[in-house]
C-alpha cells in the first residue's frame, strides 16, 4: 500500500503543500503518523534510530530491511 498521508502533519498528501513538513530539518524527524491511516504513532527514539507503531498497521522501524 502507497502512503497517502504525511508522516509529519497527518494531513493528505494529495491536498495541500506542506511547506513545513518539507523543510530539511524534518527528514531527521521519526514519523509522527501512518502513512496509510493517518493515526498518531508511538514513536521511540533511540541513540541508533527510532521505532514507531501504528495501532491498526503495526511497526515502522529506522533500520534498513534486507
Amino acid at each position: 500500500m502507497t502512503a497517502a498521508f504525511c508522516v509529519h502533519c497527518g494531513q493528505s498528501l494529495a491536498g495541500g503543500e506542506h511547506l513545513g513538513c518539507r523543510v530539511p530539518r524534518t527528514a531527521l524527524e521519526p514519523p509522527r503518523f501512518c502513512p496509510q491511516c493517518a493515526r498518531r504513532m508511538v514513536v521511540q527514539v533511540t541513540p541508533t534510530g527510532w521505532d514507531a507503531r501504528c495501532s491498526r498497521h503495526g511497526a515502522y522501524t529506522s533500520e534498513p530491511t534486507g
